[in-house]
């Protein structure tokens, strides 16, 4: 696959949701404009849940009360998908990408699962995909779970939102929402998998490695600096 332009990665490490969508909206604009050229953001939330474009508050088993306390913020979003949590020990993916020269958004969503199953085989861990459920997978029958969730928005072309991958996540702010909208739907994460501590920073080397490779991506690591300069460039809300 012939590399698309230069991709920038950014490790933001941990930021409020609302900031985070924000930023990513200002750099969807931009990416369609021509201003920039590919962009990953790589990140951490602190517990939030999220409800995609065919979420409802239903979905989520908490009062609002109970959420206060226990800290968790609440936020409908504009990708594809239900609900969701997001939290510490969580990588989250956010690529702003020309999905025109990817091959459109089904392919992508495709590919964003199959870098996920890579990254993960190079800790040992099979995983894989199912038929009509998005993200990624491990095990059969009553022993399923799932370890990465994808939810995508797709606007004139490029993408926003994209990836959460569970590598030591509290896996216990799952059982207060209807996640993904499955009922019983069973959860992991790559510590629990491997039973061991795994190191946040060589996961997100591997991801990106297993993204440039499915995805053609040419990637270019991002210096403090300039991670600072685009907190800075890009308009609050």
């Amino acid at each position: 696959m012939t590399p698309l332009n230069p991709t920038t990665v950014y490790d933001l490490g941990t930021m409020e949701y609302q900031r985070a969508w924000d930023i990513q909206r200002d750099l969807v604009q931009q990416r369609i404009e021509g201003a920039i050229g590919d962009t990953l953001l790589l990140l951490e939330h602190p517990h939030v849940y999220t409800l995609g474009r065919r979420g409802t508050m239903d979905d989520v088993l908490m009062s609002a009360e109970a959420l206060a306390k226990a800290g968790v913020a609440v936020h409908e979003v504009d990708r594809g998908g239900e609900v969701t949590y997001h939290g510490p020990g969580q990588l989250v993916g956010y690529p702003i990408l020309n999905l025109r020269e990817i091959g459109g958004p089904v392919r992508y969503v495709r590919e964003l699962e199959s870098a996920l199953i890579d990254a993960l085989a190079t800790y040992g861990i099979d995983a894989r995909t199912v038929e009509g459920l998005p993200g990624v997978w491990l095990g059969d029958g009553p022993e399923q779970r799932k370890i990465a969730a994808i939810g995508v928005r797709v606007s004139r072309g490029v993408s926003s939102h994209g990836f959460a991958l569970n590598v030591s996540t509290d896996l216990s702010y799952f059982q207060h929402i209807l996640a993904c909208g499955i009922p019983g739907l069973n959860v992991s994460s790559m510590e629990q998998e491997l039973g061991q501590d795994v190191n946040a920073g060589v996961v997100r080397q591997a991801v990106v490695a297993a993204l440039e490779t499915r995805l053609g991506l040419a990637t270019h690591w991002a210096e403090k600096i300039e991670a600072q300069n685009l907190l800075r460039q890009v308009s609050m809300p």
